[in-house]
C-alpha cells in the first residue's frame, strides 16, 4: 500500500486542529487504567471469559473494558481498563453485578500474572481532555 504526499500532508496538518478539539480539563482527577493478566484452570479460559463478560457491561466510570486471549498461554488471559478515574475503579468492586462475578468466577482462576496501572492520557476511546 503506498500513501501519497498529499494524505501524508493531511493527516500532519490534521494533527495540531485533534488535539485542540477537546482541550485538557486540569480540574479533573487523573483518568486509571490496569493491564493484567489472567491465569485460567486448564481448558476453563472461555468460561472465564464469559463470566467477566457478563458482569461487566454497566460500570459507571469505566470507559473501557477489554478482555483479550493471550497467543501465546491457552489459559491466559489479559485484561485492559479505563477508568475517568482511580475512584470509579475502586467503586465498581462493590457493584452487585461485579461481585456476582468475582464470585462466580473465582473457582475458574488459576492465578494472576503481570499488573500494570497507567495513568491514560489519550488516543482512541479514551476521553481524553473529558470535562468533568
Amino acid at each position: 500500500m503506498t500513501i501519497s504526499r498529499r494524505t501524508t500532508l493531511a493527516a500532519l496538518a490534521a494533527l495540531p486542529l485533534a488535539a485542540q478539539a477537546i482541550p485538557p480539563n486540569k480540574e479533573t482527577s487523573p483518568m486509571y487504567g490496569l493491564i493484567g493478566k489472567m491465569r485460567a484452570q486448564p481448558g476453563q479460559r472461555d468460561a472465564l471469559i464469559a463470566i467477566l463478560l457478563e458482569g461487566t457491561t454497566a460500570m459507571p466510570g469505566c470507559v473501557s473494558y477489554g478482555i483479550a486471549k493471550d497467543k501465546q498461554d491457552a489459559d491466559a488471559i489479559w485484561i485492559t481498563e479505563t477508568w475517568i478515574d482511580q475512584a470509579s475503579h475502586q467503586a465498581s468492586l462493590s457493584l452487585p453485578a461485579v461481585r456476582a462475578a468475582i464470585a462466580k468466577g473465582r473457582p475458574l482462576i488459576a492465578g494472576f500474572g503481570e499488573r500494570f496501572e497507567t495513568e491514560p492520557v489519550g488516543g482512541h476511546g479514551t476521553m481524553a481532555g473529558r470535562s468533568a
